[in-house]
């Protein structure tokens, strides 16, 4: 078989996994210490897949990091924990909780702490020494997210500067840093969520059960279903009822929305998937909906 006869037979989950192995493995032999944020939702949990692939038979060579804000769903952290005691791998956890009790951080009015996870990640960027960070972010998710190369260059302050961007021609990666700056690297940058289920089914992955329909008491607000939780202020008027519901992304129980569903397989979540017209955190994520600029906004301050 020719060379051409075997690229032209690669299947688009063959050519996503092979270009998010070679962008790991490319980070990471040029990295200090790498290390890959970790949040046991899908994304990370794809990314972490791949990493497992592209050192396989050896362990993953890098630390896990998780931005832990208090408001998580508790099945969530329980799948982080299972699965890094699983893979053997080491998970560092910064808690935005230990910030607002010595005062370096306060509450917000909205009750969310989403944009609260900044500080602390910056902060175990230096701590740790990471010069390398791998994240699951997807172009799809958000247009801010859409703006960021595969490699992003991050200045003294973990900021990101949209104007400041490196050219990846030819899938050639410029991961090379002055000293004190750090790079974050998205190997997931051009999958979208249909593809990112795909190769869950495929790979047979593990995913928390959240992200299967199941009944569940939840209540609307703001066009969202939210499940009451100690992070989330249950007013007099919320009346939370049983239903069938699943959530499309996973993050703080105070600002993430489960969608109205019956998908309980995968093969159900991929045909629910493919025919909206919704991205997964235009319909659940009230963080996303502070500004009309709200996510390039966080990460020009060095979100995710």
């Amino acid at each position: 078989m020719s060379e051409d006869d075997v690229t032209t037979s690669l299947t688009t989950l063959d050519a996503l996994e092979s270009e998010g192995i070679h962008i790991i493995r490319e980070a990471v032999g040029t990295a200090r210490k790498p290390v890959l944020l970790f949040s046991g939702g899908k994304d990370s949990v794809v990314v972490l897949h791949l990493a497992t692939k592209a050192f396989w038979p050896g362990r993953v060579p890098f630390e896990l990091l998780h931005v832990d804000t208090g408001h998580n769903f508790d099945e969530v952290l329980e799948f982080r924990d299972r699965t890094v005691e699983r893979l053997g791998l080491r998970l560092q956890v910064a808690k935005v909780q230990d910030y607002i009790d010595d005062g370096r951080l306060r509450e917000r009015p909205d009750g969310t702490r989403n944009p609260l996870q900044t500080v602390p990640l910056l902060d175990a960027i230096v701590n740790h020494g990471y010069d390398v960070v791998f994240g699951g972010a997807r172009r799809d998710e958000e247009k801010a997210r859409a703006k960021e190369r595969v490699v992003s260059l991050r200045d003294e302050f973990g900021q990101w500067d949209p104007r400041n961007q490196r050219p990846e021609l030819w899938n050639l990666y410029n991961p090379k840093h002055l000293p004190g700056q750090h790079v974050r690297v998205f190997p997931l940058s051009n999958w979208t969520e249909l593809d990112v289920w795909r190769y869950i089914q495929r790979e047979q992955i593990d995913l928390p059960d959240l992200y299967f329909a199941h009944e569940r008491d939840v209540f609307t607000r703001d066009g969202m279903w939210l499940t009451p939780h100690p992070s989330v202020r249950v007013r007099d008027t919320d009346c939370p009822a049983p239903r069938s519901v699943r959530y499309r992304t996973v993050g703080d129980a105070s600002c993430t929305g489960a969608v109205e569903s019956t998908a309980s397989t995968l093969d159900e979540i991929i045909a629910e998937v493919a025919a909206t017209r919704i991205t997964e955190r235009g319909a659940t994520r009230a963080d996303d909906r502070l500004s009309e600029a709200a996510m390039e906004d966080r990460k020009k301050e060095g979100y995710f």
